[in-house]
């Protein structure tokens, strides 16, 4: 038996339009992996309708996008709710990634930061971070980026108000209670405490992103510098 807590405290999920051809749905409630699961349940329902072309799992939402527009809108809003209040979590058995890190450095230099939101000193924060292990619950934002969840709430830290004009592909980062590492070089507004030598997305690769939904990560400190 759930608590309200896990399913959103009895809140209805935010159902929307984008456009004719797409609807949004939004979960209630926090960013916890029992919330993820749901939507990874109400995913595998909504492939199975004949009027669905494609599915874009997000982090505690769902896009749908139809093959024509829907004729009512209402009635897919109405069968989502459905769904959403029946179905039970979809638990998924991804792979396990350990992944060394460079902590600190030019490429973490946002580490400082961290440990100053954080009241903690960066000795710390590295082995909390690393004392975790992430669920990569959506891939999106940018071509093989996964949104893990598990970070330790003791060093959650906001993204920052001036994002780093070119962080490298590769950097492992901090943005409010979610951690990732950086698919692509170019602008990023997370905390960068890291890198990984990896790389999240080839497009000569099969499939292309390294992460998939479900996966699992281990960080381990390949070296620090303080």
């Amino acid at each position: 038996m759930k608590n309200d807590a896990e399913h959103g405290a009895g809140a209805a999920p935010a159902i929307s339009m984008i456009g004719t051809r797409a609807m949004l749905f939004e979960a209630p409630g926090d960013f916890t992996m029992a919330q993820q699961r749901r939507i990874w349940a109400l995913m595998d329902a909504a492939q199975a309708r004949p009027d669905v072309q494609e599915l874009i799992p997000g982090v505690t939402n769902l896009m749908l996008i139809f093959s024509a527009p829907p004729e009512s809108p209402q009635a897919v809003a109405e069968w989502l709710r459905h769904a959403w209040d029946t179905l039970p979590e979809r638990h998924i058995e991804g792979r396990l990634f350990d992944i060394g890190v460079r902590y600190g450095g030019a490429l973490g230099e946002d580490l400082a930061a961290v440990c100053a939101h954080a009241d903690l000193s960066p000795e710390e924060v590295i082995a909390i971070h690393h004392g975790s292990e992430y669920t990569v619950c959506a891939i999106g934002s940018a071509p093989g980026f996964g949104y893990l969840h598990g970070l330790d709430p003791r060093i959650a830290t906001p993204r920052k108000t001036v994002p780093s004009l070119n962080m490298p592909a590769g950097t492992v980062i901090i943005g409010g209670m979610q951690a990732g590492i950086s698919a692509l070089t170019g602008p990023n507004g997370w905390n960068s405490i890291g890198y990984a030598e990896l790389r999240l997305f080839d497009p000569y690769r099969q499939p292309p992103a390294l992460f998939a939904v479900g996966d699992r990560i281990r960080f381990y400190p390949e070296s620090i510098e303080l």
